[in-house]
């Protein structure tokens, strides 16, 4: 692996890091965004560690150039959890993972954020990256649409599936919708979220495998991408239509009575929040009037939440193997007949404003 970092502690530190976990071999280290990417032309590293404050260019420059011109898995090595605004642009750019850095053998949680660390760089390095899936969007002109824009004409989409539509040929009522994520979810949330228009008439309900300290700030950031207010889940709220709510840190987040509560309860397919809890509780409280999205992530949660939400007869989305960074947990959903149908990721928003149109009959 490749490790880019400027600060000579650091770069020892990590070295040392690295260097102590069996499964993990420092291939180089890097001082400069530069410097990175002259090295990786050379040394064909698995996975890449990135510093995002780097002098010259930055940690984004950096992602971007790497997922154009040598895609590879890079993880975001973050100092200030507080401070997400260009970790999270390198997501949108193509890092799959932000994680946080170790700082200091001192500090009380050194072992847990050391290893951490390093079970993410070894997942990660096993990710086969074959493209830039989701391009930063430049500035536009005024009035010229985005080519990958959401048609405003649901029509586009084509006809519903039976599934969302009732005997007589009119659009069934939904009451919620929810997103579970993993590996490569910052950037297809982003994405999806973008494309749902102030008034969306259903709450919206986010789960993503993060670490706890930079939930907040991962949420934050969203709202900065979204035109829907977001907001980290707190217990007893009720959820109102047209917001989106993500799960906080270590804590599972579910629906219940009405309102959200949340779990301390043991992690679900290894994950706290867990895609499985949300889906579950949403197939107890929503019934049939549910809809769940299950996007890219390694691993199966979420799979069999969705198959939950099925069988009561919710309007269920897995995303499609050509957009998915990994499509394990997807996959799983679909294999295990969870998913009502298969989308590549720039069709779920217009599925999505399609399943919710106030139009009564389905086109």
């Amino acid at each position: 692996m490749l490790v880019v970092e400027d600060s000579p502690v650091i770069q020892q530190l990590l070295s040392h890091v690295i260097g102590a976990d069996p499964r993990l071999e420092v291939a180089g280290i890097a001082s400069s965004g530069e410097q990175a990417l002259r090295m990786i032309e050379r040394a064909a590293p698995d996975v890449v560690s990135l510093d995002i404050r780097l002098p010259g260019i930055d940690g984004f420059e950096v992602t971007s150039r790497i997922m154009r011109q040598n895609p590879l898995p890079i993880v975001v090595v973050a100092s200030d959890v507080r401070d997400l605004d260009i970790p999270m642009r390198a997501l949108q750019a193509g890092a799959l993972a932000v994680v946080e850095k170790p700082g200091s053998m001192a500090r009380a949680d050194y072992q847990t954020v050391a290893h951490h660390l390093c079970t993410q760089l070894v997942i990660m390095s096993q990710v086969k990256v074959i493209r830039h899936r989701i391009a930063a969007r430049s500035a536009r002109p005024a009035g010229n649409a985005a080519p990958d824009a959401v048609p405003a004409d649901a029509s586009a989409y084509g006809r519903l599936p039976e599934a969302a539509v009732t005997a007589d040929g009119r659009l069934r009522r939904f009451r919620a919708v929810g997103l579970v994520a993993s590996t490569g979810g910052p950037a297809a949330l982003a994405r999806i979220l973008k494309d749902l228009p102030p008034g969306f008439p259903l709450p919206v309900f986010v789960v993503q495998h993060m670490g706890a300290p930079f939930m907040a700030g991962f949420a934050n950031w969203l709202g900065t991408v979204s035109p829907l207010p977001v907001r980290l889940g707190e217990a007893g709220l009720v959820p109102r239509p047209g917001t989106v709510y993500v799960a906080p840190g270590d804590r599972h987040m579910l629906v219940e009575g009405g309102t959200i509560r949340l779990s301390g309860d043991p992690l679900v397919c290894g994950q706290r929040p867990s895609g499985e809890e949300l889906f579950r509780s949403m197939a107890r409280a929503y019934g049939a009037s549910g809809i769940g999205v299950l996007l890219t992530g390694m691993g199966e949660d979420g799979a069999r939440g969705l198959v939950d939400m099925h069988k009561v007869g919710a309007y269920t989305i897995a995303e499609h193997a050509s957009t998915a960074v990994i499509h394990s947990m997807p996959g799983t959903a679909v294999r295990l007949g969870g998913a009502v149908e298969e989308l590549p990721l720039d069709r779920v928003a217009g599925r999505l404003l399609q399943l919710t149109s106030d139009d009564k009959m389905a086109s």
